[in-house]
C-alpha cells in the first residue's frame, strides 16, 4: 500500500493512493497512521477493510496538500556518511561503524511544504535520502530478523545548515533540526511495494539542475544492519524514522560550494516512492 496523510498542517487525515493513482480518504477506517496503527495489526486490518470499502472512500482532489505520511513520530535517527563518495566530498573518512545523529521531530513537514531558511543561515543544503519507517518495536534486534521490524519506506530531504552543523561547537543536531528541515513523503510505501530497497535510484534537482543521481546499491551499511545496529543503543518504536544517508552531490561538496537561496526550487525522488518539491523561503518573524 501507499499511505498518505492529507489536509491542512496539524489536521491531516489518513488516506491511500489507489491503483489508479487517485488519493482516497480512509478516515472511515478509524485510525491515523501512528504508533498504534503501525505497531499493531493496522496495516493488515486496513488491507482487509479496503477490500470491502475502497469504492466508498472519497476521492481527494489531486491539488490537496499532502502532510507527513506518518503521525506522532517519536524520533528521527539519521545515518551520516553512509555513501562512500559523499564521505569523500565532505572531506571525511568512510566510517567503520554507522555515524548516528538525531533530527528533532519538529523539523518534520509535508513533502511539498516550503523549506524555511533559518535566521542567520547562509549555508542551507539539500540531501535526498531513503528513510525507513519502523513497524514493530525493536530492541536488541538480530540482523537476520531486522526486516520484520520495517513497515515501509519514505522519501526524505535531510535539509542541513552546514555552518550550524560543522562550524559551531557541539553536535550535528543543531544543523539538522530547524523547522521544515525534514520534508517526508509523498507516501509511505509498505515493504511489499519495495521488494529490494538496496537497488533504488535516488535523485535531486535544484532549479531543474541535477545535483544528486545515485543508487541505494552504494550504501555503506545496508538496511538490516542499520536496524540491528541502532537497536543496540535505543528502542525503536513503530513510526520511528531511520534516514539512511545521502549520496554525493550536496552543496557542501561543490567547488565552489553552493547553498539554497530564497526562491530556489528543490525536487527529489526515489524509484517506487514518488517525488517531492520544496521552495526555499527566507525566515521571517511570525
Amino acid at each position: 500500500m501507499k499511505l498518505i496523510r492529507f489536509g491542512a498542517a496539524g489536521t491531516e487525515k489518513p488516506g491511500i493512493i489507489d491503483q489508479n493513482g487517485d488519493y482516497r480518504d480512509v478516515s472511515a477506517f478509524g485510525q491515523d497512521f501512528d504508533e498504534a496503527f503501525l505497531g499493531g495489526t493496522g496495516l493488515e486490518d486496513l488491507r482487509s477493510w479496503l477490500e470491502q470499502h475502497l469504492d466508498s472512500c472519497p476521492v481527494v482532489p489531486a491539488e490537496t496538500r499532502l502532510g507527513p505520511p506518518v503521525a506522532e513520530v517519536s524520533k528521527i535517527v539519521c545515518v551520516g556518511l553512509n555513501y562512500a563518495q559523499h564521505a569523500k566530498e565532505s572531506g571525511m573518512d568512510v566510517p567503520t561503524a554507522p555515524v548516528l545523529f538525531f533530527k528533532a521531530t519538529t523539523a518534520i513537514c509535508g513533502p511539498n511544504d516550503d523549506i524555511i531558511i533559518p535566521k542567520n543561515s547562509d549555508k542551507t543544503d539539500w540531501e535526498v535520502e531513503l528513510a525507513i519507517v519502523i513497524g514493530k518495536r525493536a530492541s536488541y534486534v538480530e540482523e537476520a530478523d531486522a526486516m520484520n521490524h520495517v513497515a515501509g519506506y519514505v522519501l526524505h530531504n535531510d535539509v542541513s545548515e552546514r555552518a550550524f552543523q560543522l562550524e559551531q561547537s557541539g553536535q550535528w543536531v543543531k544543523g539538522k533540526s530547524c523547522d521544515t528541515f525534514a520534508p517526508i513523503g509523498p507516501f509511505i510505501g509498505t515493504t511489499d511495494e519495495i521488494p529490494d530497497p538496496h537497488n533504488l535510484r535516488l535523485w535531486l534537482k535544484v532549479n531543474g539542475e541535477t545535483m544528486q543521481d545515485s543508487t541505494t546499491a552504494d550504501l555503506v551499511f545496508n538496511i538490516p544492519y542499520l536496524v540491528h545496529y541502532i537497536s543496540q543503543y535505543m528502542t525503536l518504536l513503530p513510526g520511528d524514522i531511520i534516514s539512511t544517508g545521502t549520496p554525493f552531490g550536496v552543496g557542501l561538496g561543490l567547488d565552489p560550494q553552493r547553498y539554497l537561496k530564497p526562491g530556489d526550487v528543490v525536487e527529489l525522488g526515489i524509484d517506487g516512492l514518488g517525488s517531492s518539491r520544496q521552495t526555499a523561503r527566507a525566515w521571517s518573524p511570525a
